[in-house]
């Protein structure tokens, strides 16, 4: 989530300071039994709870990883590109069993999920063209004007 609108190459910097421990995901919705550490509050958690999700993290880095060579194979600057949108969903859960004891049999469940990531180019600023009128007025303002007499009916 903290990760969208930063470029792309911030991004993967992050994720493997990530994988390094020397920079933390802040928890701050799911945070319950998460361990508070100092690095934490470096990222603007004022609780201080945060982890070091490795898997999650290689799994992320290798999909910008490969967004990024997707953009070079399209020809887009790949030093402008940014993240602009990260979705995560649930995706279906696969079943297997377990065996346990007296013959007893359980679900061994895995949850797997569906990522969205969307990295697009950073638009460039367009200065708008100056046409001397300045901003239109309002009536209350143009009735204003009249009756200080500064401005003719007729403009």
């Amino acid at each position: 989530r903290r990760r969208t609108g930063k470029s792309l190459a911030k991004a993967k910097k992050y994720l493997e300071a990530v994988l390094d421990k020397t920079r933390c995901v802040p928890f701050r919705r799911h945070s319950g039994c998460a361990g508070r550490t100092a690095q934490a509050k470096n990222e603007d958690n004022p609780a201080g709870q945060g982890r070091w999700p490795v898997k999650s993290c290689e799994f992320l880095l290798g999909l910008l990883k490969n967004a990024e060579s997707n953009a070079e194979v399209k020809g887009l600057d790949v030093d402008a590109l940014e993240v602009t949108h990260v979705q995560v969903n649930r995706a279906m859960r696969q079943r297997r069993r377990t065996y346990r004891a007296h013959g007893r049999v359980n679900p061994y469940m895995s949850s797997p999920c569906h990522i969205e990531l969307i990295l697009s180019e950073k638009d460039t600023g367009v200065k708008a063209e100056e046409d001397g009128k300045g901003r239109k007025l309002s009536k209350r303002e143009l009735a204003k004007k009249l009756r200080s007499g500064a401005v003719s009916k007729s403009a």
